[in-house]
């Protein structure tokens, strides 16, 4: 279970009263001592989700509880464990050092192993307490259905979220067997009891809650207009749908998804192109991103153009043949030496006013994974014609003008790259090696230790930490890595 603690939030409600949002979480995983906490958070919980402004007041709590997952190393980790960074080490205590060197230990409690593992589940239960007390309030004020259905849709969809990037973090991808019936991590639909100690469900049990639970918010979303990229809505269901469905290689669902966003959405115009990272810019293409509006951000300082803990590599630089490709400008300064600056703020505001925010869903990505079917389904045309979409946009060209080889072979090579290109330091590039079953080859330069590890590798998974293997006799470790 989760380490001992109370998340503590202060919303302002109606006539400016303060609602403290008690959702507790606690020390040691999953232990019998999960719920042994004060009696005022004890009863604040039912007491707050009697009311419909205290539901109101939960959304945001578990928005911002997803954003301290993604702020602490879930987010990072995707990417120090790839091919295309660079981590500047200073000594053995460099930030996600142990990752960039596979040699991450169950004991990790305070860094990555322990932080990915305690904030994900926290989240789940700030998203859970919302789940299990909504139909009650259905039933309490019938008038409010359509809205208390869409907070039902937003908390199911971050469900699903959540379960899905704990879950590749901590388990190997679905097609490691053939049925996938390899472990993943505990499903956490509701906060377990005292004597609850969940036990790890397969990782076909984890996608099938993940696609039911976005099956369900998809039908609940049906018909309504979205508020924006900061909040789950149709589109953000159908778009994380379409992802885990590429992970679980159905392809022909992958394509049917993608094409309703694709027909729905535009992308981003080249000139508007760094204005959606760089200038608080929403851009047209997002789909959905996390706002960490006072906050701060763990991503501002290690991406950092001016004293960066990481760069890219010169595997990623290397891939841009030409140097008019506008994403070269997040990922270069001036003097054309590498750096990310995705999570860099030119905008002409305040310090307060400035918020690094990480993109979770975008539609260059949904043209990528459509590419993607479309290659495994023998469309090598179509699948041609979705990077060229991609690529035109990058390098202010009309992709009618650009070849690309149809040659299957050649053809995943150039999505590959494309994805490196597009979505670097978004969150995917391990996860994109290990579920296409790829060695991991860095550049011959870089500075972690490991340079090269064969698929499949034990080491393509973190370890599960040990305050939840000590307080859980039921959870089973990870081969090589917990030993």
């Amino acid at each position: 279970m989760i380490y001992k603690l109370k998340v503590i939030k202060d919303i302002a409600r109606k006539k400016e009263r303060l609602i403290v949002l008690l959702l507790v979480i606690v020390n040691g995983f999953w232990s019998c001592d999960f719920l042994e906490v004060d009696p005022l958070g004890k009863t604040t919980i039912p007491i707050l989700f009697s009311d419909m402004d205290g539901i109101r007041s939960a959304l945001p709590g578990a928005y911002s509880a997803v954003y301290e997952f993604y702020d602490n190393n879930s987010y990072q980790y995707p990417d120090v464990a790839g091919d295309m960074l660079y981590l500047n080490v200073v000594g053995d205590n460099a930030t996600m050092i142990d990752q960039y060197n596979f040699s991450s230990t169950q004991d990790d409690a305070t860094g990555t192993v322990g932080h990915i593992w305690r904030y994900g589940y926290e989240a789940l239960a700030n998203i859970n307490n919302i789940i299990e007390y909504q139909p009650s309030l259905v039933e309490q004020f019938p008038q409010n259905i359509t809205e208390l259905n869409q907070i039902m849709a937003e908390a199911l969809f971050l469900r699903a979220l959540v379960h899905f990037d704990i879950c590749r973090c901590y388990a190997q991808p679905f097609n490691y067997t053939d049925d996938a019936s390899h472990p993943g991590i505990p499903v956490v639909l509701e906060i377990p009891g005292p004597d609850d100690n969940l036990p790890r469900s397969s990782v076909a049990e984890v996608y099938d809650q993940i696609v039911k639970d976005l099956d369900e918010a998809i039908n609940l979303f049906d018909g309504t207009e979205s508020k924006g990229p900061y909040y789950a809505s149709l589109e953000a269901a159908y778009a994380l749908k379409a992802r885990v469905l590429m992970y679980m290689e159905q392809w022909d669902d992958v394509i049917f998804y993608s094409d309703i966003l694709i027909e729905k959405m535009s992308l981003t115009n080249r000139d508007d192109y760094t204005d959606m990272f760089n200038n608080l810019e929403e851009g047209e293409e997002m789909i959905f991103r996390i706002n960490g509006l006072n906050k701060s951000s763990s991503l501002a300082s290690f991406y950092s153009p001016t004293s960066p803990v990481a760069v890219p590599a010169d595997t990623l630089i290397g891939l841009f043949d030409n140097p008019n490709d506008v994403r070269l400008l997040l990922l270069t300064d001036d003097d054309n030496q590498p750096v990310c600056k995705k999570f860099w703020i030119s905008a002409d505001v305040s310090e307060m006013n400035k918020h690094y925010d990480p993109i979770v869903l975008r539609l260059s990505e949904v043209y990528l994974n459509r590419a993607e079917a479309f290659l495994n389904k023998g469309m090598y045309n179509k699948a041609a014609n979705d990077i060229k979409t991609i690529q035109a946009r990058a390098i202010g060209e009309e992709a009618e003008n650009i070849v690309i080889s149809e040659d299957p072979a050649e053809l995943e090579i150039i999505i590959d790259q494309e994805r490196a290109k597009e979505l670097c330091f978004e969150g995917s590039r391990f996860f994109d090696i290990t579920r296409k079953k790829k060695d991991l080859v860095r550049e011959v330069s870089t500075s972690s230790s490991v340079r090269y590890i064969a698929y499949p590798s034990d080491l393509f998974v973190l370890p599960i930490p040990e305050k939840e293997l000590n307080a859980n006799k039921n959870i089973t470790p990870n081969p090589t890595v917990n030993n």
